[in-house]
């Protein structure tokens, strides 16, 4: 079997063979010999590109997004469980300093009752606010609208 394989042409020995990918084929020329199914199946390939650059961008603009969002997620669970024990720490000095003055049960009522207000405030507010949320890459869509009038007109 060795013996048929002699006069076939291959690699040159001592180079190792190119596996990079080819290179891209040339875009049929627009020009008056350019049939009708080739202008089709160009704009198809194109409109399926765009298609393609655009949900990669929306991804890309949703992880950026994503990134952002987390880390100042992590920056305020940080701040909320030091201002959590600062407030721990000053609700108990104040029932103590409040015991002087009334029984120290009541002191704690009161303090509970205040704790309770305060949260239900910032509970109303921070609800109220995340109505106010959007979480749609606007960039995306609106390149996306862009790309729809386009496509509808594409000469204008």
């Amino acid at each position: 079997m060795a013996s048929q394989d002699v006069g076939r042409p291959g690699p040159p020995r001592g180079r190792p063979q190119d596996t990079s990918t080819p290179a891209p084929e040339p875009a049929p020329t627009r020009g008056d010999d350019a049939s009708i199914g080739d202008l089709i199946s160009e704009i198809s390939s194109d409109l399926s590109r765009l298609v393609r650059n655009e949900v990669e961008l929306a991804k890309t603009e949703l992880k950026q997004e994503g990134r952002k969002a987390g880390k100042a997620a992590g920056l305020y669970g940080g701040a909320g469980y030091a201002t959590g024990l600062a407030l721990l720490l000053a609700t108990f000095a104040a029932m103590y300093g409040l015991r002087h003055v009334i029984d120290i049960a009541w002191a704690a009522l009161i303090l509970t009752v205040v704790w309770a207000g305060i949260g239900a405030a910032l509970y109303a507010t921070g609800r109220r606010r995340m109505r106010t949320v959007q979480l749609t890459p606007e960039q995306s869509l609106d390149s996306l609208k862009e790309d729809a009038k386009w496509a509808r007109h594409p000469t204008s």
